[in-house]
């Protein structure tokens, strides 16, 4: 049998909480948690239970903002008018703007 892996308050995580999404949220929370650096264990438990996500900067969050602000950039760009920005794609923008800006040391 193989070690019991215990968080870093010497707690063992046995219990196992599951929910339902559509494709379009699952795909939000995947982009939202890489712009974390968190894993998405983390940055739920981190949600449900109200505590502050603290982003720090590392290779993995340097990519995530890349590839984000790459594929927002086209999708700004595909969008003729600002009248048709999906409810998702502000999220993601929000959330951009909040991990620079913390990234930055700074308050929005």
């Amino acid at each position: 049998m193989s070690a019991k892996n215990l968080d870093k308050h010497d707690r063992f995580r046995c219990i196992t909480v599951g929910f339902r999404v559509s494709p379009e949220e699952h795909e939000t929370i995947n982009r939202i948690v890489a712009l974390s650096g968190l894993t998405k264990q983390e940055y739920c438990y981190r949600k449900c239970t109200d505590r502050e996500i603290i982003v720090e900067g590392n290779p993995r969050v340097y990519k995530a903002l890349k590839v984000e602000l790459a594929t927002v950039l086209d999708e700004l760009k595909r969008i003729e008018s600002g009248g048709n920005v999906s409810g998702d794609l502000l999220e993601v923008i929000d959330q951009i703007n909040k991990t620079l800006y913390g990234l930055k040391g700074e308050s929005e």
